[in-house]
C-alpha cells in the first residue's frame, strides 16, 4: 500500500498514565525498548509517513522531564495535561488540534502500544477516510468464561486496539456530547453512542498494549527478532587525549561527571576525554566523521561546552538511520584519578544520553606502568568502542 495514497491526518498520542500496574518508579510509556522510550517508538512510525501533518502529546505534568528530550527531538509543542480519566485527557489533547478542519482525519494512540506498524495505520486512515471513524481490532482468539464457569460466545467478539481514526468533527462532536458522562472506555464507543458506526480494521495482535514488566520483556524480544533479521552489526572505535591544566582548578569532568582533583583537562569544551572518545565511537559506527566535523574548535560557540551536547547529537544521528546501540566500552588510561569510585555515576549519565542499560556500558580504567605522558601524569587517554544494529537497506 502506498502512502501516495493517504490524505493528510493527525495525530494524538495519549501518555497521560502514572502505571501503577506497572509497578515501577517509572511509568511504561517512558521505559527503554531498544535504545528509545517506549513512547518514542509511537513517535517514530507516525514521523515515518510524509503525509503526518501534526502531531501532539498528552501527559501528566509531572513528567515533563520524562519528555523534554523527546519534545526537542521532533519539535513538538509542549503536551496538554492529562486528566482524572483517558477520556478527560483524549478531550485535552483534541483541544489543542483547534487549528485543522472539521474533516480532517486524527488518529488517537495510545502511547503503551509501541509496535504499531505503517500497515495498521494507513489501513485505520484510509477506513475512516470513507466511514468517518475505525478503529483496529483482532478477533477475540482465547476460550472466554464468566466468574460462574459459563462460556461466552467468542465467534463475534473483538480485541480493540488504537490508533483510532475519526474526522476531528466527528470524535471532537462526540467528546463535546458525553463530556460528564462516564463508563466509556475508548473514542470508539463515544462515536457509537452518537449514533455514527465505527469500521473494524483487521489489526495486527503484535500491536498488544503494555500493562505489566512481563509485555514489556515480551515487546523487547519481538523487537530483538526484527532487528537479527534485518540490520547488520556495525562497531566503532573512538581515541581522545587531553593534557592536565595546571593553571585551571578542579574538579575534572569525566564521563560526564564532576569528579575532585586539583586541576582539569585542557580543552576547547569540557575536554571530557571520555565522553568524546564515545562520541567519536558512535559517529565511527555510521561513518558520519569526528567531532571535529561537527563541532569544530574554531567555532567559538562551542569554547567550555558541556560534551553530553555532542554525544546527544551522535546519538540523534544514529536514531535518524534507525539505528539501535548495543553496546559501549570505555577505558581509561591515566594514572590519576582514579576511576572506579566514579564508574556507575557515568554509566547513569551515558545511558540516560543514549537510552541503553547501564549493563551494556563498560567503563573501565588502566595505568601505562608510568610510561609515556599518562605515567608522567601530564594527561588522560580514552578509547571507546560501540556497537550498533543498524538496518540493512533493500
Amino acid at each position: 500500500m502506498s502512502q501516495t495514497e493517504i490524505q493528510p491526518f493527525s495525530v494524538l498520542i495519549v501518555a497521560g498514565g502514572n502505571g501503577t500496574r506497572f509497578g515501577a518508579e517509572t511509568p511504561k510509556q517512558y521505559q527503554l525498548l531498544n535504545g528509545i522510550s517506549v513512547l518514542e517508538q509511537s513517535i517514530k512510525v507516525f514521523f515515518s509517513f510524509k503525509t503526518l501533518h501534526k502531531l501532539r502529546l498528552v501527559c501528566d505534568p509531572s513528567h515533563l522531564d520524562f519528555v523534554s528530550d523527546t519534545l526537542l527531538k521532533y519539535h513538538l509543542p509542549p503536551p496538554s495535561p492529562s486528566g482524572k480519566n483517558r477520556k478527560e485527557s483524549v478531550f485535552n489533547g483534541l483541544r489543542s488540534f483547534s487549528d485543522i478542519s472539521s474533516e480532517e482525519i486524527i488518529l488517537i494512540h495510545d502511547a503503551a502500544r509501541p509496535l504499531i506498524s505503517k500497515e495498521d495505520i494507513e489501513r485505520g486512515v484510509l477506513a475512516a477516510s470513507t466511514s468517518g471513524a475505525a478503529t483496529l481490532a483482532v478477533p477475540v482468539a482465547d476460550t472466554l468464561t464468566r466468574s460462574g464457569g459459563e462460556p461466552v460466545d467468542r465467534s463475534d467478539l473483538w480485541s480493540i486496539q488504537t490508533p483510532q481514526a475519526f474526522r476531528y468533527g466527528l470524535i471532537c462532536e462526540a467528546h463535546d456530547k458525553f463530556r460528564d458522562q462516564d463508563g466509556f472506555t475508548d473514542d470508539a464507543s463515544l462515536v457509537r453512542a452518537l449514533g455514527h458506526p465505527v469500521t473494524l480494521v483487521p489489526g495486527n495482535r503484535r500491536n498488544f498494549k503494555i500493562t505489566t514488566p512481563d509485555d514489556l520483556e515480551m515487546a523487547r524480544e519481538i523487537m530483538r527478532q526484527i532487528m537479527q533479521t534485518n540490520t547488520e552489526t556495525r562497531t566503532g572505535l573512538g581515541f581522545d587525549v587531553h593534557a592536565f591544566d595546571p593553571g585551571r582548578p578542579g574538579p575534572l569532568r569525566l564521563g560526564g561527571v564532576d569528579i575532585p582533583y586539583h586541576c582539569t583537562l585542557a580543552g576547547h569544551s569540557d575536554a571530557d576525554v571520555g565522553l568524546h572518545a564515545v562520541t567519536d565511537a558512535l559517529l565511527g559506527t555510521i561513518a558520519a566523521g569526528d567531532i571535529g566535523l561537527h563541532f569544530p574548535p574554531s567555532d567559538p560557540q562551542w569554547k567550555g561546552a558541556d560534551s553530553t551536547i555532542f554525544l546527544k547529537r551522535a546519538v540523534e544521528l544514529l536514531h535518524e538511520k534507525n539505528a539501535v546501540i548495543t553496546l559501549i566500552d570505555l577505558t581509561f588510561m591515566c594514572e590519576e584519578p582514579k576511576i572506579g569510585p566514579h564508574r556507575e555515576a557515568m554509566q547513569k549519565v551515558i545511558s540516560k544520553i543514549t537510552g541503553i542499560t547501564t549493563d551494556r556500558i563498560s567503563i573501565k580504567a588502566t595505568t601505562t606502568e608510568k610510561l609515556g605522558f599518562t605515567g608522567r601524569k601530564e594527561g588522560i587517554a580514552a578509547q571507546a568502542l560501540a556497537t550498533i544494529q543498524l538496518p540493512v537497506q533493500a
